[in-house]
């Protein structure tokens, strides 16, 4: 197909030898990478919307970070701003 395609680009003129041979590679590996793409898309099991919703959540229950949801609750601290150095601590 590869040489077939460059043969008729050649010979239809305007793209020289190496421009017919770029431009029918260039179509091959689209091709090639579509067809991947389709049959991979079809090979892959339908996941139940249950098994996402729980994997979602106990990834949630296992991140580190916890949000600060509200900074003023009783028993924080107030985040400070960095104040200006003193000139003995330089």
């Amino acid at each position: 197909m590869f040489f077939l395609l460059a043969q008729v680009l050649f010979d239809l003129g305007g793209f020289g030898f190496a421009g017919a041979v770029a431009l029918a590679a260039t179509a091959t590996a689209g091709a090639a990478l579509i067809a991947c793409a389709l049959l991979a898309g079809r090979a892959a099991p339908a996941v139940p919307r249950t098994k996402v919703r729980t994997a979602l959540r106990d990834r949630e229950r296992r991140t580190a970070f916890l949000a600060q949801r509200d900074p003023d609750a009783s028993g924080r601290p107030r985040p400070r701003a960095p104040g200006q150095l003193s000139p003995t601590a330089a």
